[in-house]
């Protein structure tokens, strides 16, 4: 698995939200855009992860910073999460993995000595003109949204 790297122009996506309403990335035009990829709605690592984004929405907002969650989720279970855990951000449907194919976040994982096919829990920011800023891939959970302000805040 060979993600894109910083640099890379994003790839154009439209996916269905947590809302069943279509959502483009270009909809965010001269904003900056934390897509992060992960792999199951209501799941402890992703509760934990989302939590930390809805806490810093307002910070996130200081930076013209806009997030979009990316799973493979049905746009029902999305609602779900969203209801359960107050989310206050996009979550986006993308149950064909195209967009994470897009990204080359979709790939072999390992869990429990099995090995199946899903999304890497890896986040690019992109900036206003649609260029892959950054790219997170190494956090835990808990303080991804600590590593995205420390950059945010550093630029």
């Amino acid at each position: 698995m060979t993600y894109l790297p910083a640099g890379s122009p994003a790839p154009a996506f439209t996916l269905h939200d947590q809302n069943d309403r279509a959502v483009s990335l270009s909809d965010f035009s001269g904003q900056k855009v934390l897509v992060y990829f992960y792999p199951k709605a209501m799941t402890p690592g992703c509760k934990v992860q989302a939590c930390g984004l809805r806490d810093s929405q307002s910070e996130l907002a200081d930076h013209n910073t806009v997030v979009l969650g990316i799973s493979p989720d049905p746009v029902a279970r999305l609602k779900k999460f969203e209801e359960k855990e107050d989310l206050n951000f996009t979550l986006l449907s993308d149950e064909d993995h195209a967009v994470a194919d897009a990204f080359g976040v979709w790939g072999l994982k390992k869990f429990m000595g099995k090995e199946y096919d899903g999304i890497h829990r890896i986040s690019f920011l992109i900036d206003e003109s649609g260029t892959i800023a950054q790219v997170f891939d190494k956090f835990k959970t808990k303080d991804h949204h600590e590593v995205v302000m420390a950059y945010l805040t550093a630029q």
